[in-house]
């Protein structure tokens, strides 16, 4: 028998004892989610309320308006079980600093997320509310995308020498600028606003963290271990400002009227300019954060001439090329990527026509809440299941319900009926689910896939099928119904190349097996 004696801990100096786990979610995501989530219930509950004259609206009115609202309570408890279930924790030591720098960081992120979330939901309809057809909107989306794309491949340059810090406030400028377009009922200026803000993506989704991983582990010196804790806190906020953004947008969309400033205007105010309205409150004040509470840091460079012996861009390329020929797993893994993330984009431009109602029209930034929530449900899942299910075997269970969900989705597009929207809706939520699982799952498939050295490379490479992917769904104007078969189509190839994955994986470890014996 084994006698456990408790020991009287004395906190080191400069180190901060751990707080209760809680404790610490509490102090870290307080700040900025609780007034997100608080302005979030305000604008969606008692500002359609006042707008429409009404002294009192009841939560049980609210939640019973329509179908979609009626699934806002159930989805929520799930998605607020399992994220409970799945919360990120750490056993570090706090260090003196830690807390600060950990409530400057995410309080910004919190906000730049937002600002990017609020708009997600409203675009396509702001296009449609403007009289563009289908195929004007899918060249606007078109050019979104491509612009991402495009800057993505060197966005991390750009950062390491132009410094982190301006990058994030560039990103700020950039998308202030892309939701003052919106308001402009002009297709040159609407086709502005998605080149910028398709580059202030790539930009928020490299630089902070950057900025985070060099500030913590260079300038403060933490460990890796709060690292990871860092990022866990990071994605489960993004999720929780995504559900918040949506229903504050859906309010601020409803609060005025949509209407030109004066008779004969190309600019307009209200309806579903409000929530872009509300991104560019929520860049001024993370502006000012940035500027007031960043340091700036730059890319490591060596200065000893290393660099002069690295490989140069074009040997990368070469290397990587000749990977993808000689590794079967390698280019199944692109296959996988392109096959998964081509359907998701394509179902990010069509989920909105396909909703479209005029019996029970639909409301935009509580569905888009919804889907987050689903999301969330399938990320916390995901983390759930880490330790027990190997990530090909989830990818395969993943796609094989994400092609259900389309085969249904087809289905129902295909019947133009409003009996049908209670279908498509359910078999999104399910897709939206089936992402939630796949971005942890691939992410960890495609580091025990892809060697390090070309990495970066790989992954850009991967992108180019993508995006041509992409660019002939929504260019091609076939009908929504076809669109979504071919979803399926491509989602049951990711799911012959994931089992071919698992299988080339496990014969690999049963020669390894033998040899060693």
């Amino acid at each position: 028998r084994v006698f456990r004696v408790p020991l009287v801990r004395r906190p080191c100096p400069g180190v901060v004892p751990r707080a209760p786990l809680a404790r610490q979610v509490l102090r870290a995501m307080g700040p900025p989610v609780v007034s997100l989530v608080f302005l979030a219930l305000w604008v969606s509950f008692w500002s359609p309320a006042m707008a429409a004259g009404e002294s009192e609206l009841s939560w049980s009115s609210y939640l019973t308006q329509t179908f979609y609202h009626l699934t806002v309570l159930p989805l929520l408890i799930a998605t607020v079980v399992l994220a409970y279930l799945a919360r990120p924790s750490t056993t570090d030591e706090f260090p003196a600093g830690f807390v600060r720098f950990q409530v400057i960081y995410l309080s910004v992120w919190a906000l730049c997320v937002a600002a990017d979330w609020l708009q997600g939901p409203f675009v396509y309809a702001l296009y449609a509310d403007y009289g563009f057809d289908g195929s004007e909107i899918a060249q606007l989306f078109v050019a979104g995308f491509g612009s991402s794309l495009v800057f993505g491949c060197f966005v991390g340059t750009f950062a390491d020498k132009f410094g982190r810090k301006r990058s994030c406030l560039l990103y700020c400028l950039m998308y202030i600028l892309s939701c003052m377009t919106k308001h402009c009922k002009s297709y040159s200026w609407l086709m502005v606003g998605r080149i910028t803000g398709g580059i202030a993506t790539s930009l928020l989704f490299s630089c902070f963290e950057c900025w985070m991983v060099s500030e913590h582990l260079q300038r403060h010196k933490f460990s890796g271990g709060l690292l990871g804790f860092m990022f866990g806190l990071m994605y489960t906020i993004m999720y929780c400002v995504a559900i918040a953004s949506g229903l504050a947008g859906q309010a601020a969309a409803d609060a005025m009227p949509f209407e030109p400033i004066y008779e004969g205007s190309i600019v307009y105010m209200g309806g579903k300019c409000g929530p872009f309205d509300l991104a560019i409150a929520c860049l001024v004040v993370a502006t000012g954060l940035i500027a007031v509470f960043f340091e700036e840091n730059y890319g490591s460079s060596d200065g000893d001439g290393g660099s002069a012996g690295s490989p140069s861009l074009m040997d990368n390329v070469m290397t990587a090329g000749r990977l993808l020929f000689t590794d079967r797993r390698v280019l199944l893994l692109g296959f996988v990527v392109s096959a998964f993330e081509g359907s998701m984009f394509a179902f990010v431009f069509n989920w909105t026509p396909a909703l479209r109602s005029e019996a029970i029209p639909p409301p935009h930034g509580v569905i888009f809440a919804l889907f987050m929530m689903a999301c969330m449900c399938g990320a916390s899942s995901a983390t759930l299941l880490g330790g027990s299910v190997l990530p090909a075997l989830r990818l395969m269970g993943t796609f094989f319900v994400a092609f259900a969900a389309f085969a249904v989705s087809s289905y129902a597009a295909a019947g133009h009926n409003e009996d049908y929207l209670r279908t498509s809706f359910a078999s999104f939520l399910l897709f939206e689910f089936c992402c939630g699982v796949y971005f942890p799952s691939v992410g960890v498939l495609k580091s025990s896939i892809v060697p390090e050295k070309v990495r970066g490379t790989v992954y850009n490479l991967y992108r180019v099928p993508l995006n041509g992917i992409v660019v002939s769904l929504l260019l091609s104007k076939i009908a929504m119904a076809t669109v979504f078969k071919l979803n399926a189509l491509l989602l049951l190839g990711a799911f012959a190349s994931i089992a071919s994955i698992g299988a080339a994986k496990a014969r690999d470890a049963s020669q390894a097996a033998g040899a060693g014996v």
